[in-house]
Protein backbone atom coordinates (compact mmCIF):
# COMPACT_ATOMS: atom_id res chain seq x y z
CA UNK A 1 0.00 0.00 0.00
CA UNK A 2 1.34 3.44 -0.87
CA UNK A 3 2.29 5.72 1.98
CA UNK A 4 0.80 9.18 1.55
CA UNK A 5 2.41 10.97 4.49
CA UNK A 6 0.70 14.20 5.43
CA UNK A 7 2.06 17.06 7.46
CA UNK A 8 0.67 20.23 8.86
CA UNK A 9 -2.07 18.73 10.99
CA UNK A 10 -1.52 20.41 14.33
CA UNK A 11 -3.25 19.34 17.50
CA UNK A 12 -4.43 22.44 19.31
CA UNK A 13 -6.16 20.64 22.14
CA UNK A 14 -6.77 17.04 23.22
CA UNK A 15 -10.34 18.04 24.02
CA UNK A 16 -11.29 19.96 20.87
CA UNK A 17 -11.39 18.33 17.43
CA UNK A 18 -9.33 19.94 14.71
CA UNK A 19 -10.45 19.58 11.10
CA UNK A 20 -7.85 20.13 8.41
CA UNK A 21 -7.97 19.92 4.63
CA UNK A 22 -6.58 16.96 2.75
CA UNK A 23 -2.82 17.23 2.12
CA UNK A 24 -0.80 16.13 -0.84
CA UNK A 25 1.72 13.30 -0.27
CA UNK A 26 5.17 14.59 0.57
CA UNK A 27 7.14 11.35 0.93
CA UNK A 28 8.24 8.69 -1.48
CA UNK A 29 5.80 5.75 -1.47
CA UNK A 30 6.90 2.55 0.26
CA UNK A 31 5.24 -0.80 0.77
CA UNK A 32 6.33 -1.67 4.32
CA UNK A 33 3.57 -1.87 6.96
CA UNK A 34 4.11 -0.38 10.40
CA UNK A 35 3.76 -3.14 12.98
CA UNK A 36 2.11 -2.00 16.21
CA UNK A 37 1.91 -4.14 19.35
CA UNK A 38 -0.08 -4.17 22.56
CA UNK A 39 -0.13 -6.05 25.84
CA UNK A 40 -3.06 -8.08 27.12
CA UNK A 41 -4.96 -5.39 29.00
CA UNK A 42 -7.64 -3.04 27.74
CA UNK A 43 -5.74 0.24 27.87
CA UNK A 44 -2.84 -1.19 25.90
CA UNK A 45 -5.15 -2.58 23.22
CA UNK A 46 -7.04 0.72 22.92
CA UNK A 47 -3.81 2.69 22.58
CA UNK A 48 -2.47 0.19 20.05
CA UNK A 49 -5.58 0.78 17.98
CA UNK A 50 -5.15 4.55 18.31
CA UNK A 51 -1.62 4.24 16.93
CA UNK A 52 -2.66 1.93 14.10
CA UNK A 53 -5.64 4.00 13.02
CA UNK A 54 -3.71 7.26 13.18
CA UNK A 55 -1.17 5.78 10.77
CA UNK A 56 -3.88 4.42 8.49
CA UNK A 57 -5.69 7.78 8.46
CA UNK A 58 -2.45 9.41 7.29
CA UNK A 59 -2.01 6.94 4.44
CA UNK A 60 0.26 4.32 5.97
CA UNK A 61 -0.35 0.62 6.00
CA UNK A 62 -0.34 -0.58 9.61
CA UNK A 63 -0.98 -3.84 11.44
CA UNK A 64 -1.83 -4.29 15.10
CA UNK A 65 -0.63 -7.40 16.93
CA UNK A 66 -3.02 -7.35 19.87
CA UNK A 67 -2.79 -8.87 23.34
CA UNK A 68 0.75 -10.21 23.16
CA UNK A 69 0.87 -11.12 26.83
CA UNK A 70 3.16 -9.39 29.33
CA UNK A 71 5.83 -6.73 29.16
CA UNK A 72 8.72 -9.02 28.32
CA UNK A 73 6.99 -10.57 25.31
CA UNK A 74 6.11 -7.23 23.73
CA UNK A 75 9.41 -5.51 24.50
CA UNK A 76 11.49 -8.44 23.25
CA UNK A 77 9.43 -8.44 20.05
CA UNK A 78 10.14 -4.73 19.61
CA UNK A 79 13.84 -5.14 20.31
CA UNK A 80 14.05 -8.10 17.91
CA UNK A 81 12.45 -6.08 15.11
CA UNK A 82 9.19 -8.04 15.05
CA UNK A 83 7.31 -4.86 16.07
CA UNK A 84 7.88 -1.22 15.19
CA UNK A 85 6.08 0.56 18.05
CA UNK A 86 3.94 0.12 21.15
CA UNK A 87 2.90 2.13 24.21
CA UNK A 88 4.94 1.48 27.35
CA UNK A 89 5.27 3.22 30.71
CA UNK A 90 8.38 4.92 32.05
CA UNK A 91 8.16 3.18 35.42
CA UNK A 92 8.08 -0.21 33.69
CA UNK A 93 11.03 0.71 31.51
CA UNK A 94 13.13 1.87 34.47
CA UNK A 95 12.13 -0.67 37.10
CA UNK A 96 11.42 -3.81 35.07
CA UNK A 97 13.00 -3.78 31.63
CA UNK A 98 16.19 -1.97 32.67
CA UNK A 99 16.13 -3.03 36.30
CA UNK A 100 19.51 -2.68 38.00
CA UNK A 101 20.64 0.28 35.91
CA UNK A 102 20.88 3.78 37.33
CA UNK A 103 18.49 5.75 35.14
CA UNK A 104 17.82 8.63 37.51
CA UNK A 105 19.69 11.25 35.50
CA UNK A 106 18.02 13.17 32.69
CA UNK A 107 18.47 11.37 29.40
CA UNK A 108 19.54 8.07 31.00
CA UNK A 109 16.37 6.25 29.96
CA UNK A 110 16.63 7.56 26.41
CA UNK A 111 20.26 6.41 26.27
CA UNK A 112 19.30 2.92 27.47
CA UNK A 113 16.63 2.67 24.79
CA UNK A 114 19.03 3.93 22.14
CA UNK A 115 21.38 1.09 23.06
CA UNK A 116 18.63 -1.29 21.95
CA UNK A 117 17.90 0.67 18.79
CA UNK A 118 14.75 2.25 20.24
CA UNK A 119 13.47 5.74 20.99
CA UNK A 120 10.53 7.53 22.59
CA UNK A 121 8.58 9.29 19.85
CA UNK A 122 5.79 10.74 22.03
CA UNK A 123 4.85 11.16 25.69
CA UNK A 124 1.08 10.75 25.65
CA UNK A 125 0.33 13.07 28.56
CA UNK A 126 -1.01 10.82 31.32
CA UNK A 127 0.40 8.73 34.14
CA UNK A 128 -0.90 5.22 34.84
CA UNK A 129 0.80 3.91 37.92
CA UNK A 130 0.22 0.86 40.08
CA UNK A 131 -1.83 1.07 43.27
CA UNK A 132 -3.48 -1.24 45.79
CA UNK A 133 -7.25 -1.13 46.13
CA UNK A 134 -9.92 -2.60 48.38
CA UNK A 135 -13.69 -2.57 48.23
CA UNK A 136 -15.19 0.69 49.48
CA UNK A 137 -17.09 -1.10 52.25
CA UNK A 138 -13.87 -2.85 53.37
CA UNK A 139 -12.04 0.47 53.51
CA UNK A 140 -14.83 1.96 55.61
CA UNK A 141 -15.11 -1.03 57.94
CA UNK A 142 -11.35 -1.35 58.58
CA UNK A 143 -10.61 2.40 58.35
CA UNK A 144 -8.15 1.95 55.49
CA UNK A 145 -6.79 5.02 53.72
CA UNK A 146 -3.16 4.25 52.94
CA UNK A 147 -1.13 1.18 52.07
CA UNK A 148 0.46 1.38 55.54
CA UNK A 149 -2.98 0.84 57.06
CA UNK A 150 -2.97 -2.69 55.60
CA UNK A 151 -0.04 -3.88 57.74
CA UNK A 152 -1.99 -5.07 60.80
CA UNK A 153 -4.73 -6.73 58.71
CA UNK A 154 -2.84 -9.90 57.81
CA UNK A 155 -6.06 -11.87 57.32
CA UNK A 156 -6.94 -10.03 54.12
CA UNK A 157 -6.39 -12.16 51.02
CA UNK A 158 -4.31 -10.43 48.33
CA UNK A 159 -4.92 -11.14 44.65
CA UNK A 160 -2.31 -9.58 42.34
CA UNK A 161 -1.38 -10.02 38.69
CA UNK A 162 1.14 -12.73 37.85
CA UNK A 163 3.50 -10.19 36.33
CA UNK A 164 3.13 -7.83 39.32
CA UNK A 165 3.85 -10.76 41.64
CA UNK A 166 7.30 -11.24 40.12
CA UNK A 167 8.50 -7.95 38.66
CA UNK A 168 11.07 -5.82 40.45
CA UNK A 169 8.73 -2.84 40.85
CA UNK A 170 5.88 -5.07 41.98
CA UNK A 171 4.94 -7.13 45.00
CA UNK A 172 8.36 -8.15 46.41
CA UNK A 173 9.61 -4.56 46.74
CA UNK A 174 6.22 -3.25 47.84
CA UNK A 175 5.93 -5.82 50.62
CA UNK A 176 9.46 -5.04 51.80
CA UNK A 177 8.91 -1.25 51.75
CA UNK A 178 5.72 -1.43 53.81
CA UNK A 179 6.37 -4.56 55.86
CA UNK A 180 3.33 -6.32 54.41
CA UNK A 181 3.08 -9.96 55.47
CA UNK A 182 -0.44 -11.20 54.62
CA UNK A 183 -1.40 -14.79 55.24
CA UNK A 184 -2.33 -15.34 51.61
CA UNK A 185 -1.10 -13.79 48.33
CA UNK A 186 -2.55 -15.25 45.14
CA UNK A 187 -1.43 -14.72 41.57
CA UNK A 188 -4.43 -13.91 39.37
CA UNK A 189 -5.12 -12.62 35.90
CA UNK A 190 -5.59 -8.86 36.33
CA UNK A 191 -9.09 -8.81 34.86
CA UNK A 192 -10.22 -11.89 36.80
CA UNK A 193 -9.08 -10.23 40.02
CA UNK A 194 -11.86 -7.67 39.63
CA UNK A 195 -14.41 -10.49 39.61
CA UNK A 196 -12.76 -12.05 42.64
CA UNK A 197 -12.76 -8.86 44.72
CA UNK A 198 -16.36 -8.09 43.73
CA UNK A 199 -17.59 -11.38 45.22
CA UNK A 200 -15.26 -11.24 48.25
CA UNK A 201 -12.84 -14.00 47.21
CA UNK A 202 -9.96 -11.57 47.72
CA UNK A 203 -9.72 -8.44 49.84
CA UNK A 204 -6.87 -6.49 48.20
CA UNK A 205 -5.76 -6.27 44.58
CA UNK A 206 -3.33 -4.33 42.44
CA UNK A 207 -4.88 -1.87 39.99
CA UNK A 208 -3.80 0.58 37.34
CA UNK A 209 -4.89 4.07 38.29
CA UNK A 210 -6.63 4.63 34.94
CA UNK A 211 -8.61 1.36 35.14
CA UNK A 212 -12.30 1.92 34.45
CA UNK A 213 -13.09 -1.06 36.70
CA UNK A 214 -11.97 0.84 39.80
CA UNK A 215 -15.05 3.07 39.78
CA UNK A 216 -17.28 0.42 38.20
CA UNK A 217 -16.66 -2.04 41.05
CA UNK A 218 -16.74 0.70 43.71
CA UNK A 219 -13.14 0.16 44.82
CA UNK A 220 -11.14 2.45 47.09
CA UNK A 221 -7.57 3.16 45.96
CA UNK A 222 -5.16 3.26 48.90
CA UNK A 223 -2.69 6.13 48.97
CA UNK A 224 0.95 5.14 48.42
CA UNK A 225 2.09 7.00 51.56
CA UNK A 226 5.68 5.78 51.29
CA UNK A 227 5.88 6.66 47.58
CA UNK A 228 7.00 3.21 46.54
CA UNK A 229 5.65 3.32 42.99
CA UNK A 230 7.54 5.56 40.54
CA UNK A 231 5.95 7.65 37.80
CA UNK A 232 4.49 5.58 34.98
CA UNK A 233 4.12 8.13 32.21
CA UNK A 234 2.68 6.57 29.05
CA UNK A 235 5.16 6.83 26.17
CA UNK A 236 5.13 5.59 22.60
CA UNK A 237 8.33 3.62 22.03
CA UNK A 238 9.43 2.90 18.48
CA UNK A 239 12.41 1.48 16.63
CA UNK A 240 14.98 4.01 15.55
CA UNK A 241 15.00 2.58 12.04
CA UNK A 242 11.24 3.05 11.57
CA UNK A 243 11.62 6.09 9.33
CA UNK A 244 14.07 4.19 7.13
CA UNK A 245 11.37 1.63 6.39
CA UNK A 246 8.38 4.00 6.51
CA UNK A 247 9.51 7.61 5.94
CA UNK A 248 7.49 10.10 7.96
CA UNK A 249 5.94 7.56 10.33
CA UNK A 250 7.51 8.97 13.49
CA UNK A 251 6.42 12.48 12.48
CA UNK A 252 2.82 11.29 12.36
CA UNK A 253 3.14 9.34 15.64
CA UNK A 254 4.59 12.43 17.32
CA UNK A 255 1.18 14.07 17.06
CA UNK A 256 0.04 11.89 19.97
CA UNK A 257 2.25 13.90 22.35
CA UNK A 258 0.13 15.22 25.24
CA UNK A 259 -3.04 14.07 23.46
CA UNK A 260 -4.45 12.31 26.55
CA UNK A 261 -4.84 13.03 30.24
CA UNK A 262 -5.83 10.63 33.03
CA UNK A 263 -9.53 11.50 32.84
CA UNK A 264 -9.77 10.95 29.09
CA UNK A 265 -7.80 7.70 29.23
CA UNK A 266 -10.07 6.39 31.96
CA UNK A 267 -13.08 7.37 29.84
CA UNK A 268 -11.70 5.48 26.84
CA UNK A 269 -11.07 2.43 29.02
CA UNK A 270 -14.65 2.64 30.29
CA UNK A 271 -16.03 2.78 26.76
CA UNK A 272 -14.25 -0.50 26.00
CA UNK A 273 -14.45 -2.35 29.29
CA UNK A 274 -17.74 -1.15 30.79
CA UNK A 275 -19.79 -0.14 27.75
CA UNK A 276 -18.51 -3.10 25.72
CA UNK A 277 -17.51 -1.08 22.65
CA UNK A 278 -14.82 -2.77 20.52
CA UNK A 279 -11.38 -1.24 20.98
CA UNK A 280 -11.13 -0.19 17.33
CA UNK A 281 -14.41 1.73 17.66
CA UNK A 282 -13.16 3.41 20.86
CA UNK A 283 -9.96 4.44 19.10
CA UNK A 284 -11.93 5.78 16.13
CA UNK A 285 -14.08 7.90 18.46
CA UNK A 286 -10.98 9.40 20.06
CA UNK A 287 -9.27 10.19 16.75
CA UNK A 288 -12.43 11.85 15.48
CA UNK A 289 -12.82 13.99 18.60
CA UNK A 290 -9.14 14.89 19.03
CA UNK A 291 -7.94 15.22 15.44
CA UNK A 292 -11.00 15.18 13.20
CA UNK A 293 -9.78 11.97 11.55
CA UNK A 294 -11.88 9.10 10.26
CA UNK A 295 -10.95 5.87 12.03
CA UNK A 296 -10.51 2.42 10.52
CA UNK A 297 -13.16 0.24 12.18
CA UNK A 298 -13.32 -3.32 10.92
CA UNK A 299 -16.68 -4.93 11.67
CA UNK A 300 -17.07 -8.69 11.28
CA UNK A 301 -19.80 -11.24 11.88
CA UNK A 302 -19.63 -14.10 14.37
CA UNK A 303 -19.56 -16.65 11.53
CA UNK A 304 -16.66 -14.94 9.75
CA UNK A 305 -14.69 -14.60 12.99
CA UNK A 306 -15.14 -18.25 13.92
CA UNK A 307 -14.33 -19.37 10.38
CA UNK A 308 -11.15 -17.31 10.31
CA UNK A 309 -10.10 -18.52 13.76
CA UNK A 310 -10.79 -22.13 12.74
CA UNK A 311 -8.50 -21.81 9.74
CA UNK A 312 -5.76 -20.23 11.87
CA UNK A 313 -6.12 -22.86 14.58
CA UNK A 314 -6.10 -25.80 12.18
CA UNK A 315 -3.01 -24.39 10.47
CA UNK A 316 -1.12 -24.28 13.79
CA UNK A 317 -2.23 -27.78 14.78
CA UNK A 318 -1.75 -29.33 11.33
CA UNK A 319 1.75 -28.01 10.60
CA UNK A 320 3.07 -28.79 14.09
CA UNK A 321 1.55 -32.29 14.07
CA UNK A 322 2.99 -33.09 10.65
CA UNK A 323 6.45 -31.99 11.77
CA UNK A 324 6.12 -34.04 14.95
CA UNK A 325 5.18 -37.12 12.91
CA UNK A 326 8.21 -36.71 10.65
CA UNK A 327 10.52 -36.45 13.65
CA UNK A 328 8.69 -38.47 16.31
CA UNK A 329 8.24 -41.70 14.33
CA UNK A 330 11.97 -42.15 13.57
CA UNK A 331 12.82 -41.26 17.17
CA UNK A 332 10.34 -43.86 18.39
CA UNK A 333 11.89 -46.49 16.12
CA UNK A 334 15.37 -45.62 17.36
CA UNK A 335 14.18 -45.75 20.98
CA UNK A 336 12.64 -49.19 20.43
CA UNK A 337 15.64 -50.71 18.66
CA UNK A 338 18.44 -49.26 20.78
CA UNK A 339 17.63 -49.47 24.45
CA UNK A 340 20.36 -47.24 25.87
CA UNK A 341 19.81 -44.53 23.31
CA UNK A 342 16.08 -45.05 23.68
CA UNK A 343 16.20 -44.15 27.37
CA UNK A 344 17.94 -40.86 26.47
CA UNK A 345 15.43 -40.08 23.72
CA UNK A 346 12.41 -40.78 25.95
CA UNK A 347 13.88 -38.74 28.79
CA UNK A 348 14.60 -35.80 26.47
CA UNK A 349 11.08 -35.59 25.02
CA UNK A 350 9.63 -36.00 28.52
CA UNK A 351 11.69 -33.05 29.78
CA UNK A 352 10.40 -30.89 26.93
CA UNK A 353 6.86 -31.63 28.10
CA UNK A 354 7.60 -30.20 31.56
CA UNK A 355 8.59 -26.72 30.34
CA UNK A 356 5.64 -24.29 30.71
CA UNK A 357 4.30 -23.38 27.28
CA UNK A 358 4.28 -19.62 27.89
CA UNK A 359 7.92 -19.73 29.01
CA UNK A 360 8.79 -21.69 25.87
CA UNK A 361 7.10 -19.03 23.73
CA UNK A 362 9.20 -16.30 25.39
CA UNK A 363 12.41 -18.30 24.89
CA UNK A 364 11.77 -18.61 21.15
CA UNK A 365 10.85 -14.97 20.42
CA UNK A 366 14.47 -13.78 19.89
CA UNK A 367 15.05 -16.55 17.36
CA UNK A 368 11.64 -16.87 15.69
CA UNK A 369 9.88 -13.60 16.51
CA UNK A 370 6.15 -13.49 17.23
CA UNK A 371 3.21 -15.01 15.39
CA UNK A 372 2.76 -18.50 14.00
CA UNK A 373 6.43 -19.55 13.76
CA UNK A 374 7.22 -19.85 17.50
CA UNK A 375 3.71 -21.21 18.09
CA UNK A 376 4.26 -24.04 15.62
CA UNK A 377 7.70 -24.72 17.10
CA UNK A 378 6.32 -25.03 20.63
CA UNK A 379 3.39 -27.20 19.56
CA UNK A 380 5.81 -29.41 17.63
CA UNK A 381 7.95 -29.93 20.74
CA UNK A 382 4.92 -30.75 22.89
CA UNK A 383 3.66 -33.23 20.26
CA UNK A 384 6.79 -35.36 20.33
CA UNK A 385 6.30 -37.22 23.62
CA UNK A 386 3.02 -39.05 22.84
CA UNK A 387 4.19 -39.96 19.31
CA UNK A 388 7.62 -41.18 20.39
CA UNK A 389 6.21 -43.14 23.32
CA UNK A 390 3.37 -44.60 21.24
CA UNK A 391 5.80 -45.74 18.54
CA UNK A 392 8.25 -47.11 21.11
CA UNK A 393 5.55 -48.99 23.03
CA UNK A 394 3.99 -50.38 19.86
CA UNK A 395 7.26 -51.70 18.46
CA UNK A 396 8.39 -53.12 21.78
CA UNK A 397 5.04 -54.91 22.01
CA UNK A 398 5.41 -56.78 18.73
CA UNK A 399 5.76 -60.53 19.55
CA UNK A 400 9.33 -61.67 19.08
CA UNK A 401 8.34 -64.95 17.33
CA UNK A 402 6.75 -62.91 14.51
CA UNK A 403 9.91 -60.84 14.08
CA UNK A 404 12.07 -63.97 14.11
CA UNK A 405 9.82 -65.66 11.55
CA UNK A 406 10.12 -62.64 9.26
CA UNK A 407 13.91 -62.80 9.59
CA UNK A 408 13.86 -66.52 8.81
CA UNK A 409 11.99 -65.76 5.60
CA UNK A 410 14.92 -63.57 4.54
CA UNK A 411 13.45 -60.14 5.23
CA UNK A 412 16.05 -57.52 6.04
CA UNK A 413 15.80 -55.02 8.89
CA UNK A 414 14.06 -52.26 6.90
CA UNK A 415 11.66 -54.75 5.27
CA UNK A 416 10.76 -56.29 8.65
CA UNK A 417 10.11 -52.84 10.07
CA UNK A 418 7.95 -51.76 7.12
CA UNK A 419 6.04 -54.98 6.47
CA UNK A 420 5.73 -56.54 9.92
CA UNK A 421 6.60 -54.37 12.92
CA UNK A 422 5.04 -51.03 11.97
CA UNK A 423 1.71 -52.58 10.88
CA UNK A 424 1.51 -54.51 14.14
CA UNK A 425 2.41 -51.40 16.13
CA UNK A 426 0.02 -49.18 14.17
CA UNK A 427 -2.70 -49.05 16.79
CA UNK A 428 -0.29 -47.82 19.46
CA UNK A 429 1.25 -45.31 17.04
CA UNK A 430 -2.16 -43.93 16.08
CA UNK A 431 -3.07 -43.59 19.74
CA UNK A 432 0.03 -41.46 20.31
CA UNK A 433 -0.69 -39.29 17.27
CA UNK A 434 -4.30 -38.87 18.36
CA UNK A 435 -3.20 -37.80 21.83
CA UNK A 436 -0.78 -35.27 20.35
CA UNK A 437 -3.44 -33.83 18.05
CA UNK A 438 -6.01 -33.38 20.82
CA UNK A 439 -3.43 -31.84 23.17
CA UNK A 440 -2.33 -29.48 20.39
CA UNK A 441 -5.85 -28.20 19.85
CA UNK A 442 -5.97 -27.08 23.48
CA UNK A 443 -2.39 -25.85 23.76
CA UNK A 444 -2.69 -23.79 20.57
CA UNK A 445 -5.12 -21.43 22.33
CA UNK A 446 -2.21 -20.17 24.46
CA UNK A 447 -0.36 -19.19 21.30
CA UNK A 448 -2.58 -16.08 21.14
CA UNK A 449 -0.23 -14.59 23.75
CA UNK A 450 2.40 -14.19 21.03
CA UNK A 451 0.12 -13.10 18.22
CA UNK A 452 -0.58 -16.50 16.64
CA UNK A 453 -4.36 -15.91 16.72
CA UNK A 454 -6.64 -18.94 16.43
CA UNK A 455 -9.34 -19.63 19.02
CA UNK A 456 -7.16 -18.29 21.83
CA UNK A 457 -7.56 -14.70 20.66
CA UNK A 458 -11.30 -14.70 21.38
CA UNK A 459 -10.77 -16.44 24.73
CA UNK A 460 -8.14 -13.93 25.90
CA UNK A 461 -10.21 -10.97 24.71
CA UNK A 462 -13.27 -12.33 26.46
CA UNK A 463 -11.42 -12.77 29.75
CA UNK A 464 -10.00 -9.26 29.49
CA UNK A 465 -13.39 -7.74 28.66
CA UNK A 466 -15.29 -9.91 31.17
CA UNK A 467 -17.41 -11.08 28.23
CA UNK A 468 -18.63 -14.65 28.61
CA UNK A 469 -20.05 -14.74 25.09
CA UNK A 470 -16.67 -13.86 23.61
CA UNK A 471 -14.94 -16.49 25.76
CA UNK A 472 -17.39 -19.08 24.46
CA UNK A 473 -16.70 -17.89 20.91
CA UNK A 474 -13.24 -19.39 21.28
CA UNK A 475 -13.78 -22.12 23.86
CA UNK A 476 -16.73 -23.91 22.25
CA UNK A 477 -15.17 -24.25 18.77
CA UNK A 478 -11.90 -25.40 20.39
CA UNK A 479 -13.74 -28.12 22.30
CA UNK A 480 -15.70 -29.16 19.20
CA UNK A 481 -12.50 -29.28 17.14
CA UNK A 482 -10.85 -31.51 19.74
CA UNK A 483 -13.84 -33.88 19.62
CA UNK A 484 -13.81 -33.80 15.82
CA UNK A 485 -10.11 -34.65 15.73
CA UNK A 486 -10.61 -37.52 18.14
CA UNK A 487 -13.53 -38.86 16.10
CA UNK A 488 -11.59 -38.53 12.85
CA UNK A 489 -8.74 -40.61 14.25
CA UNK A 490 -11.17 -43.27 15.46
CA UNK A 491 -12.65 -43.53 11.97
CA UNK A 492 -9.19 -43.58 10.39
CA UNK A 493 -8.10 -46.38 12.70
CA UNK A 494 -11.13 -48.48 11.75
CA UNK A 495 -10.45 -47.85 8.08
CA UNK A 496 -6.76 -48.79 8.04
CA UNK A 497 -6.78 -51.65 10.54
CA UNK A 498 -8.20 -54.92 9.25
CA UNK A 499 -10.15 -56.99 11.83
CA UNK A 500 -7.33 -59.51 12.04
CA UNK A 501 -4.64 -56.88 12.42
CA UNK A 502 -6.72 -55.01 14.98
CA UNK A 503 -7.11 -58.20 17.00
CA UNK A 504 -3.37 -58.85 16.78
CA UNK A 505 -2.68 -55.29 17.93
CA UNK A 506 -5.09 -55.78 20.82
CA UNK A 507 -3.35 -59.01 21.90
CA UNK A 508 0.07 -57.33 21.58
CA UNK A 509 -0.99 -54.39 23.69
CA UNK A 510 -2.59 -56.65 26.30
CA UNK A 511 0.56 -58.69 26.44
Amino acid sequence: MLVLCATGLVQESAQEPVHEPVHEPVHEPVHEPVRVGSKSFTESVVLGEVVRQLLVAEGFEARHQTELGGTRIVFEALRAGELDAYVEYTGTLREEIYAGRDLAEDGALEAALAGDGLRIVATLGFDNTYALAVRADTALELELETVSDLVPHTGLVYGVGHEFLERSDGWPGLAARYGLAPDSVRGLDHDLAYRAIAVGEIGVMDVYTTDADVAHHDLFVLRDDRTYFPAYAAVLVAREDLDERCPGATEVLGRLADALDEARMMALNARAKIDGLPEDAVAAEFLGEAFGLVGDVRASSLVSRVARATGEHMFLVGISLLAALLVGLPLGVIAARRRRLGRVVLAAVAVLQTIPSLAMFVFLIPALGIGWRPAVAVLFLYSLLPIVRGTHAGLRGVPRPLVESAAALGLGGWARLRLVELPLALRSILAGVQTSAVINVGTATIAAFIGADGYGKAILSGIRRDDTAQIMEGAVPAALLALLVQGAFDLFERAVLSPGLAAQNERSNDG
